[in-house]
Order: structure tokens, then C-alpha cells, then sequence
């Protein structure tokens, strides 16, 4: 392979292809598909899925089978999301149509692909399949058909890109194509953007932080791939083998309601193999006592929908004969999460155990039932002599949530009483103890594991830093006895150890008003530096529900900051509590007010004592203000509040007031060490990064001085140049955003200021348009505008339009004539990008006219005067467009008409008849455009009628008929879009 060779179509899309043949599936390029479409507006392959229905479902009438194919390619939806939920829904569920087999007419249910025998249905690999409707042209690199149904589209980028910007502009092209073409994401199940060095998968609407690597191509491994595998190569050996991609359409998509919007998710690899590993254990263990297991996934990475997708897949397996599925907590919360989790992703008929009766009745009604339950509600019933069997029915599956809890007591044991045959299952967020043999005991050996390390490495959590402050109110056993024993020296030791006992607790010494008053000013100083800049919010964890009222009451008096208590109310509470117990509905309404972004709601920090602390999700949240004994699983599973993956936010924070360090070894130090590796991470341990991180950035200007502005600029002039700047800047700012206002930043800040300037300038003469310091974090943020007003540096955030007297002015202002053109090459550059949809033929001419000074100002084949001589020429051009436009009789509108015209028909001699032409079109186009007709499909059709109408008329060639009217129609939705 030559170097020339080295493109995205060579290394990604032919070694995707070839990967695919090998797994079965047949390879058409997309020109040799159009005989089997009427238009090239149809996104389906119509004979094969007539040809599958019939295939499938050898029964079906002509009449229903068109009735069929009618209903899956005419959508009628309001949406994308929800065409695409319909159609999901027809796929995996069938479709009922009424047809007589001879016992009268009776509904039937037509399959359009066979999930349980996938090497019978029809797999098409298809390369540029060209679609083309009023919105413009797309060519996928890669779809796959199952049947007909465009099911994947998968996108190539160039491996020699920039490799930060490979999987997102990949992403980008996707959400452009859905957008342009939204018919063929109707029936889009999953999406793939992949440069062979990198590859995640995605669902529609999905932006590039939430598409995942697929890491595991279970049930093969890495190894039997082939040697070296790229994660392209991983990726499709996990997804698409006919079976796992059949599998995962099935079984494995959900549609999620978020804050007021459906949302698709497809599983992530971990998901997938433990819901399978699971099940080949289930159906192949030897002995039925031997079924179940413990998932450990380490926690916000997804397990409840683990188990959502685990119960999907034991209900469809037909040898398990829709078995009765019980979804056990031993929280309240977590039992509301959990049924709220299966009840909006569509999970059929979720029962919830009110009471212990209605428990047993539901465990009573046999195949198919679906209950959650905590574990509490297997309490004995005092009347009788222990706990009744329930059922002895081995196809009873029991999902226990956070199974290292309360497993092991008495409630434990009548859960086994009731369904002595069932199968258990644990998940848990946090790892079993080396020393607790319980865990395995009751439910058995690891099914799948994915660690806190993996978590954070696949970017399915955030790492979470620690740091401890106001060492000096840390409560310290020795010094606390030793206090005790001078102020209480009179009394016998008998007396001081009752006093003790009453009074003089830890928890008495942590909540006093004095010590949390000191606390509160300091969190407020620590969340207004290091939290709000970035938008985020915080948890407060108090020792009592007392002191959760004093943090709150001294929030009030200290700061303006809104906050909220959330504690369990109890009955004999005085007013001071009584005033902040909240009824469920309450509660509810305060964690939905958290959970949104601060532009919405400012609810800036919530106060617990013991709720909130597990299975609570608010991505939200990136700081937990500790001042509570914690330990062990309750600690792990507390700090993990705050590692959810949210937009900009790069890490958790834990700030320990309590000193809870000394437990955190001792929690860390129960489990094997392989397993928490990574739990948490102390801010120092990111000052090695920032430092690599620094260099990377800094090296840039190694060889120019720092206060030569100009020289700092011009190295930053090539593209590829300042795309690489650019990301060294992100990660060394990302650094900077963890650490600051930690002085250990201090040494780098000089330099950070400095590159921000010299970014904003850059991204000023060069008019790029991603050079921007809003992707870094505020604090980073602040201190670069801070710096560059300072310095009294104008940084223009809009490029100046060129067609501006500003522009002259600011021309006059390069010192250099090297300088000049700079700032008059991307300026013109940035016209061309800006207008080129408005009047393609000119700006199209005078981009390739651009590109052929540049070439020979490089060749050395005109001087730089010369250079600028042409570019000012180009820019008078632009500017006298209005003008030429009047000469010739036509509106700024019509005039591109008339250049697309003159250009599409060179036979056309006649200039008049072209003028004439252009007026007639654009006319037509004026009487047809009503409010909103760019969404208006039978406009449109009848707009392009007249436009080709016009066009026969005239010199034009057949076989350009077709293209002009798109590139007419492109036109008018630019300049008459109402």
C-alpha cells in the first residue's frame, strides 16, 4: 500500500468491510443498489423485505403483505425519536394484522426479521449509498441492511487526524446526516464512528460524550481476534456477529424519559457480557443451585439497567417459559429507582410489594409476574411458626441490588424459605470482602466484574479526587479523653465513665454549632472557588440529623447560597426539625430541582444525615463535604455520589472535615487490591499530569520569544499546527481546572495566561471558529479574560466582516506586509466558508483561485505584493457582488440563480433567455414559499415539478435535469426560507 493509500477508505472502511464478509455478511457498493430503488430519495430496500416478510411468513395475503411494507416505510410520527421508538417497537414485538387462516379472521403477527435463527435473514454490507431528498445529498460510508432495513450506519474518519477530533467529527457527520435525512435513522438501531485507532457506538440524537468503546467481544476474546487487534477490529467482533447484533437489537436498546425527552440507550460492553454470562449460566449450570452469582460493576456504570436488561432477556428465552422475575432492595429509595428505571423503559407490568400480604400474593400468581420488593417486607408473621413457602417453582429468578447489605440476616433467610428453589442473583456496586465468604455463599461465585479503574478508564464515571481540610478540627479520640479527664478530674472513674457515656460523645463534639459554623464559612469559600465557577452543585453529609439542621440554619446566616435538608422526620421532633421534614412528594420535588442545571434552578446544595447516600443519581453533584464516620461499603458507596459523567466535569471531589482517611484504608483495605484500584485519587497525584501537560503545550513556542506576539501567532498559521495546540491546551487547562486555586498552580499560571492569549489571537487572525476558551473550565476560563483585559489586548471574539470599513482599519494596523496577507487570507477564507451556500458558483471560483495563490506564494512564484494585489482584487469582488447584481437586472436573491444557471449551461448563448429563465424560476419559487415550506414535503415536490418544467424548456442536458433542480432547490432554501 502506497502513502497515497492512506485514507479513511483503505484503513477504516475496507478493513471494517472485509471484517464483516468474514462474519457472513454480503458486500454491494451503493451505485449497484440503485436498481433496486424507484428514487434515490428511499432509504429501504423494498424487494428485499417483501422478499423477507414472504420468507418469514410464508401465510400472508398480497393484500396485507403491501399493508405491511406501507406501514413500516410511512412512519406517521412528530419526531425522530419517535418514529424510531415506533418502529423499534414493530421490530422487536412484530406487527398484529388480521387474516383469515381459515378459522375466520384473527389477528396474526407478522415477523420482519427472525431474532431466534439470524443466519436466515438477509445481512448487507453497503459502502457510499447515496440518498439525496430537498434537504441535499448524503453518502454513508458504510450501512447495513438486515432484510432490507438500514439498520447501522457506520462512519469512517481518517486515522490521520488529529487524534482528539477523529471519533467526534465522526459524530458531528452523524448528527448532520440525521438531520438532513431523517428518514433513515426511522429505523436506525445503533451508530458507529470509528477511525480503526478508535471506534465507539451510539444511538440517534446521542452527542460524542455519551458514545461508548466497546471493549470486550464476548463470548470471543481479544486473543482470537487476530494478532494486535485495533479496538475497530474489537468493536465489530463484539457487535456484529449476526447473533450479538440481533441480540443487542432485541434485548439490549431501551427508551428512557430525561428530564422531559425520551432518550435511546444502547448497552455498553459491560452490560452486555455480564446479562450473558448470567444467562449461560442460568441454562448450563449442572446442578440448578449453581445458577446464580454476583455481578459486581462498579457504581454509576449502569447496573440497573443491567438488570432491566438481564429480566428482558429471561423473559424472551423461550426454555425458561416466562418465569416469574423478583427485583429485591433494602432500601426504599432504591426500590422507587429501580421500578421507576423498569417502568420507563418500558418493562412490562412492574408490581410493587406495598405489604408483606400483598407480597405473598403476588409471589402466588405464578409464571410471568414481575415484582419489586425490599427485603424487609419478608419479615415472619408473628402468628405463625416461621416464614411460609411461598413457591417451589425453580423458574423464579430473584435480582438482589447492593447483595452485600442485609443478605446475610434473618430477613435473608425467609426471602429462601419463601422460594427455596428460585435462582439468586447479587449485584453490587462495591466489591465482596476478602474476608466475607457470605456473599458467595448465598449467591455464588463472580458471573463479571468491572472495576472502578475500568470505569473511569472507559469514561463511564469520572475519578474522584480527595482532599482533607481544617486538620485541626478533626475529632481525635486521645485528645478528646484527655480533655475529658482535666475537666471532669474530681469525679470517680465510675462516675466519668457514665458522664461520658451520656454527654460527652463524638457526635455531640462534631455538631457543635461552633465547629459547623467554622465548617460552613469555609465549604461556602471552597464551593464559590473551586465548584460553582463550573456550574456544579454539592452534598453536605451531616453526623446527626440535628446537625444537618445547624449546617443548614448556619447556610441561611452565612451566605445566600439556596439549600435543602433531607432527613428522615420523627415523630416527638421539636419545631426546629419540624420544619424541614418533607413529604415524599416534597422530596421528590427537591431532588428533581438538584438534579437540573444551575441556569434552571439554583438549588446549589442539599443537607443528608443518612438519605441520599446510595443509589442517588445527580450527575450534577461534584462535591461531597464529608463530616460523618463512614465506613466501608457505606463509604465507597457514598463518595461514588459524586463520580457521575456529566458535560465539562472531569472529576469528583470528596472534602473530608471529618477525617473519615483513616476508615477510608481501612474500607479499601477489606477488599482485594486489584479491585478498588483507582477509587480515589489525592489532588496531588494530578501534579505530575499538569506538569507533562505543561511542557506539551509550552513546546510550541521553544523557539520564539515569549513577548514576540506576532511570532507566537504566524507558528500557529498551519491548520494541522493549531488543531494540535489546541488539544495540548484543553488537557494542560483541564489540569490547571482540577488544581486551581490550589497554589500548588501557582508556578504554571503565568504561562496558562499566556497561551489563552495567544489562543484568542490565533483564533481571531486565523477565523476559527472551535479556537474558543469556553470549552475550558470557568476558573481556567475567568483567569484567561481576566489576563487578556488586563494586558489591554482587544480580542476580537467575531472576525470582522470583511465587506466592513472595520476591516480596512484593521488592516492598517499589521505592521508587516506578511502580516497583511495573514489577516487577509483568513479573512477571506472565513467569507468563502460563511457564503458559500448563498452563491456556490462565486465563492466556489474564488476558493480554488485562494487556494492557487497560496500554492504559488509557497512555490515562491509571486511576491508578497503581488500576493496582496490579488487578494485585494478577491476582496473588491465580494464587495462589488451587489452591485453586479443590479447591472444585470436581478435582487441580491436572484442573482446566484442566474451565476448557477450561466455556469450549469454552457450551450446557452443567449444571456437574455438565461436572464428570463432566472426570473421565471426565481418567481416560481417566491409564489410557492409559505411559512415553514423548507419543511413542507408536497411544496417542495411541487417546487421542484415547475423547476424542471422550466428546465426542459431550455438547452439543458436530460441527464443534468435532475442535479440543477437539487442545486436550485438548495438555493431557494437558503434565500426564500420563511
Amino acid at each position: 500500500m502506497t502513502t497515497s493509500e492512506w485514507n479513511e477508505k483503505t484503513l477504516v472502511e475496507n478493513r471494517f468491510i472485509i471484517q464483516l464478509k468474514e462474519m457472513g455478511y454480503e458486500h454491494i457498493h451503493g451505485l449497484a443498489l440503485d436498481s433496486e430503488r424507484e428514487t434515490q430519495g428511499e432509504v429501504i430496500l423494498k424487494g428485499r423485505l417483501i422478499n423477507a416478510i414472504q420468507k418469514l411468513n410464508p401465510w400472508i395475503s398480497e393484500n396485507n403483505l403491501n399493508k405491511i411494507v406501507r406501514s413500516v416505510t410511512y412512519i406517521q410520527a412528530t419526531s425522530l425519536m419517535e418514529a424510531n421508538q415506533q418502529f423499534h417497537e414493530n421490530l422487536i414485538n412484530m406487527i398484529s394484522i388480521q387474516q383469515d387462516l381459515g378459522k375466520g379472521k384473527k389477528n396474526q403477527t407478522v415477523k420482519l426479521i427472525d431474532f431466534e435463527r439470524p443466519e436466515i435473514n438477509d445481512f448487507l454490507v453497503v459502502d457510499q449509498f447515496t440518498i439525496s431528498n430537498a434537504r441535499g445529498t448524503i453518502r454513508p460510508d458504510i450501512i447495513i441492511f438486515v432484510n432490507g432495513l438500514p439498520l447501522t450506519v457506520i462512519e469512517c474518519k481518517s486515522p490521520t487526524l488529529s487524534p482528539d477530533e477523529q471519533i467526534g467529527q465522526g459524530v458531528k457527520q452523524l448528527l448532520r446526516y440525521q438531520d438532513q435525512c431523517e428518514q433513515l435513522f426511522h429505523f436506525n438501531q445503533i451508530l458507529i464512528a470509528t477511525s480503526n485507532d478508535r471506534a465507539k457506538a451510539g444511538t440517534i440524537g446521542a452527542r460524542v460524550q455519551h458514545y461508548g468503546e466497546w471493549k470486550d467481544p464476548y463470548p470471543r476474546t481479544v486473543a482470537e481476534i487476530r494478532d494486535n487487534p485495533t479496538p475497530q477490529d474489537i468493536l465489530a467482533a463484539g457487535i456484529f456477529p449476526k447473533e450479538n447484533l440481533l441480540d443487542l437489537i432485541q434485548n439490549f436498546i431501551v427508551y428512557e424519559p430525561v428530564e422531559g425527552r425520551i432518550i435511546k440507550k444502547l448497552a455498553r460492553y459491560q452490560q452486555y457480557r455480564a446479562v450473558n454470562k448470567a444467562i449461560n449460566r442460568i441454562l448450563h449450570a449442572e446442578d440448578s443451585r449453581h445458577r446464580g452469582g454476583v455481578v459486581w460493576h462498579t457504581q454509576g456504570s449502569g447496573k440497573s439497567l443491567t438488570m432491566v436488561f438481564l429480566a428482558v432477556k429471561l423473559r424472551r428465552i423461550k426454555e425458561l417459559k416466562n418465569p416469574t422475575i423478583v427485583v429485591v432492595t433494602d432500601r426504599k429509595d432504591l426500590d422507587d429507582q429501580i421500578t421507576n428505571t423498569f417502568r420507563r423503559c418500558g418493562f412490562p407490568n412492574p408490581q410493587q410489594a406495598a405489604s408483606v400480604a400483598k407480597l405473598k400474593d403476588i409471589l402466588q400468581q405464578g409464571p410471568g409476574t414481575t415484582v419489586m420488593t425490599l427485603v424487609q417486607k419478608f419479615q415472619e408473621d408473628a402468628e405463625k411458626n416461621g416464614y411460609p413457602e411461598l413457591t417451589k417453582s425453580e423458574n423464579v429468578f430473584v435480582m438482589v441490588d447492593e447483595s452485600h447489605r442485609t443478605q446475610y440476616s434473618g430477613l435473608a433467610m425467609n426471602m429462601r424459605t419463601a422460594m427455596p428453589n428460585a435462582c439468586y442473583l447479587g449485584f453490587t456496586g462495591t466489591p465482596i470482602d476478602k474476608e466475607d465468604k457470605s456473599t458467595i455463599r448465598t449467591f455464588g461465585t463472580y458471573i463479571d466484574k468491572y472495576t472502578i479503574e475500568q470505569a473511569v478508564e472507559d469514561g463511564a464515571t469520572v475519578p474522584i479526587f480527595y482532599e482533607a481540610r481544617m486538620v485541626d478540627l478533626h475529632v481525635q479520640g486521645d485528645s478528646l479523653d484527655d480533655l475529658f479527664d482535666r475537666k471532669f478530674r474530681e469525679y470517680s472513674d465510675e462516675d466519668k465513665e457514665r458522664i461520658k457515656k451520656r454527654y460527652a460523645t463524638e457526635e455531640a463534639l462534631i455538631s457543635s454549632p461552633k465547629r459547623i459554623k467554622r465548617i460552613v464559612l469555609d465549604m461556602i469559600e471552597h464551593y464559590e472557588t473551586h465548584i460553582k465557577p463550573n456550574g456544579f452543585k454539592a452534598q453536605v453529609v451531616a453526623v446527626t440529623r440535628e446537625a444537618a439542621v445547624t449546617y443548614k440554619e448556619l447556610f441561611d446566616e452565612l451566605s445566600d447560597y439556596e439549600s435543602k435538608v433531607i432527613i428522615s422526620g420523627g415523630h416527638n421532633d421539636e419545631e426546629r426539625m419540624r420544619r424541614h421534614h418533607l413529604t415524599k412528594d416534597e422530596e421528590k420535588r427537591v431532588i428533581e430541582r438538584f438534579k437540573k442545571p444551575m441556569s434552571e434552578d439554583s438549588l446549589s446544595f442539599i443537607i443528608v444525615c443518612d438519605k441520599l447516600l446510595t443509589g442517588f443519581d445527580a450527575p450534577i453533584e461534584q462535591v461531597m463535604y464529608l463530616d460523618k464516620p463512614l465506613k466501608e461499603h457505606n463509604l465507597l458507596q457514598a463518595i461514588a455520589r459524586t463520580n457521575r459523567t456529566y458535560d465539562k466535569k472531569t472529576y469528583g471531589l470528596i472534602v473530608d472535615y471529618y477525617g473519615v482517611s483513616r476508615f477510608l484504608e481501612q474500607a479499601l483495605g477489606i477488599f482485594a487490591e486489584h479491585d478498588i484500584k483507582g477509587a480515589l485519587q489525592s489532588v496531588d497525584s494530578e501534579i505530575p499530569r499538569l506538569q507533562s501537560r505543561h511542557r506539551r503545550a509550552m513546546r510550541f513556542f521553544d523557539y520564539v520569544r515569549k513577548d514576540d506576539l506576532e511570532g507566537c501567532i504566524q507558528i500557529l498559521e498551519p491548520e494541522d499546527v493549531r488543531n494540535e495546540f489546541d488539544t495540548a491546551f484543553k488537557k494542560f487547562s483541564e489540569s490547571m481546572d482540577m488544581i486551581l486555586p490550589n497554589p500548588k498552580a501557582s508556578p504554571y499560571l503565568e504561562d496558562l495566561k499566556f497561551l489563552g492569549k495567544v489562543r484568542q489571537l490565533a483564533k481571531s487572525r486565523y477565523r476559527e471558529d472551535s479556537l474558543d476558551i469556553s470549552d475550558c473550565g470557568q476558573k481556567v476560563k475567568e483567569l484567561i479574560e481576566e489576563y487578556l483585559f488586563a494586558t489591554n489586548i482587544e480580542v476580537i471574539h467575531e472576525p470582522i466582516d470583511i465587506l466592513s470599513n472595520k476591516f480596512d482599519k484593521r488592516l492598517e494596523e499589521a505592521t508587516s506586509p506578511e502580516a497583511k496577507a495573514a489577516e487577509m487570507e483568513h479573512a477571506i477564507r472565513h467569507e468563502i466558508k460563511v457564503k458559500i451556500d448563498e452563491n456556490p458558483v462565486l465563492y466556489t471560483s474564488l476558493k480554488e483561485r485562494l487556494e492557487e495563490l497560496i500554492k504559488r506564494r509557497k512555490d515562491r512564484q509571486v511576491t508578497i505584493e503581488e500576493l496582496l494585489a490579488e487578494y485585494r482584487e478577491m476582496v473588491q469582488e465580494m464587495r462589488n457582488t451587489a452591485q453586479k447584481s443590479q447591472e444585470h437586472g436581478f435582487t441580491r436573491e436572484q442573482y446566484p440563480f442566474f451565476q448557477m444557471l450561466e455556469q450549469q449551461l454552457p450551450d446557452e448563448e443567449d444571456k437574455e433567455a438565461l436572464k428570463e429563465l432566472t426570473h421565471i424560476i426565481t418567481e416560481d419559487i417566491q409564489e410557492q414559499a409559505v411559512i415553514e415550506w423548507t419543511e413542507k414535503e408536497d411544496v417542495k415536490r411541487e417546487m421542484r415539478k415547475r423547476i424542471k418544467r422550466q428546465l426542459r424548456a431550455t438547452k439543458c442536458p436530460k441527464d443534468k435535469i435532475e442535479g440543477l433542480t437539487q442545486q436550485l432547490m438548495d438555493l431557494a432554501e437558503v434565500h426564500y426560507k420563511k
